[in-house]
């Protein structure tokens, strides 16, 4: 078979190692002329690279490479030929015990979240996904029929998906990535391959306080348990999982108590109450056990996580935020007067809740960065925060040192950008390890 992989990164490179045999002859396609390519493939680089793919028998997509690119450079004819890592995975995944999270933020804690309390209960688990390992590498990784996978899943991955894992749950859904997507609607809709291929034998788990959640999983035959975390102060609807009052609950029975969940903010309740609705069969309706695992669990890297306490000020890593809502999610997370960092590359996502929030939350200085920050200072100005300073051409530590510049003790120095990485870092990570080291060198 002859078959070109379209873009090299990680998923290109689980592609090649699935597809490489004496029977298929594999070229390797992406705009990347300084790529490292193994030796014995043929090779179709720079800005052409999607040019007459029509030739070949199959066409495997890396998930940050909208199909519409590959039949925008050949036709419509190609469509039937596109495939990716994860449209193969669940092809050959010798287990049908898959569940699958997505949701625009959230959805890796609670994929993370979901795995422990499978493990818990003495299941073997495999993670992966946008997170972690690349759904191909996965099949090496001796899944047994009896196993369960968990896989987070991104709009990228599941745009041209034909297949719905057994169990599906959607998060939060808020706009993000319009600058790939043609409109909010094609976002959506590509979330919405999630629930579209379950059966009425399947699960579809859904955030019943989310609009759009709620609507994506109306596409599923399957039986539906919803959560919902309602504003502080008022009462759920009492079924599925909730948080009424201080306390977490699974229909009527008691799981945890809110002071249980080591994470912050009333957000990741949210993902809690996710990882509940999900499991809370396969894990024999066991309160201990759920209640046990919450108390443990203490997050994922660059997710509000709480770097240290240096000169008198506390320091908390939330480069994952990379939409307005999510660094709004922060700013009413980390308790007290705080000096937070945003900006980034700019998506052109709406920003006015995110100045609103800023006006209303406790910040005693927003230090602005990136290609984004005019834009966000002229919103922020908009809604009547001017307490700001617009930072450009700066290094990490030198962010850094301007916002300890207009902290107070006790203050909070929060790194929750609400912009991508991309123009100033090579992704999150880089941001927030960047962030972390600047911290640890104080």
């Amino acid at each position: 078979m002859k078959i070109a992989i379209a873009g090299f990164g990680k998923e290109g490179q689980a592609a090649l190692k699935h597809w490489q045999s004496p029977d298929n002859q594999i070229t390797i396609c992406d705009s990347n002329t300084e790529l490292t390519i193994p030796n014995g493939f043929k090779t179709q680089l720079g800005p052409d690279y999607l040019k007459g793919l029509d030739s070949f028998d199959l066409i495997v997509r890396t998930p940050g490479l909208h199909p519409n690119e590959i039949i925008k450079a050949n036709s419509t004819a190609i469509t039937a030929k596109i495939t990716t890592g994860t449209s193969e995975f669940f092809k050959n995944c010798p287990t049908k015990n898959i569940i699958g999270i997505t949701g625009t933020k959230g959805k890796g804690t609670t994929s993370s979240l979901v795995a422990k309390l499978l493990e818990a209960s003495g299941k073997t688990v495999h993670l992966g996904g946008n997170i972690g390992i690349a759904p191909l590498d996965m099949l090496t990784g001796g899944i047994e029929p009896t196993d369960w996978v968990v896989l987070e899943l991104s709009n990228f991955q599941l745009i041209d998906l034909r297949y719905s894992p057994a169990i599906a749950a959607c998060v939060m859904i808020v706009p993000e990535h319009l600058d790939w997507h043609a409109s909010m609607q094609e976002y959506l809709d590509a979330k919405q391959n999630i629930f579209a291929h379950q059966t009425a034998q399947d699960l579809a788990v859904f955030d019943r306080a989310n609009v759009e959640s709620s609507k994506l999983a109306t596409a599923s035959p399957a039986q539906k348990i919803s959560y919902q975390v309602p504003p502080t102060g008022q009462s759920p609807e009492k079924t599925g999982a909730h948080v009424d009052g201080d306390n977490i609950y699974m229909n009527q029975t008691l799981v945890c108590k809110v002071a249980d969940v080591q994470l912050l903010g009333r957000h990741n309740l949210e993902n809690i109450c996710a990882a509940i609705a999900t499991t809370w069969e396969l894990v024999g309706q066991n309160p201990e056990l759920i209640q046990k695992v919450v108390q443990d669990f203490k997050g994922l890297p660059h997710r509000l996580e709480f770097v240290a306490q240096k000169q008198g000020l506390r320091f908390y890593d939330d480069s994952f935020a990379s939409t307005p809502d999510a660094a709004i999610a922060a700013m009413n997370a980390v308790p007290g007067a705080k000096v937070i960092i945003l900006g980034g590359f700019d998506r052109g996502l709406p920003l006015e809740g995110l100045s609103q929030a800023a006006q209303q939350a406790d910040i005693r200085k927003a230090i602005i960065i990136g290609a984004g920050g005019e834009r966000l200072a002229r919103a922020l100005t908009t809604a009547g925060f001017t307490n700001y300073q617009v930072l450009t051409n700066l290094t990490m530590p030198q962010i850094l040192e301007a916002a300890i510049k207009h902290a107070q003790p006790d203050d909070a120095v929060v790194l929750s950008p609400g912009f991508p990485s991309f123009d100033m870092f090579k992704n999150f990570e880089d941001r927030g390890q960047q962030f972390n080291a600047a911290v640890q060198s104080l």
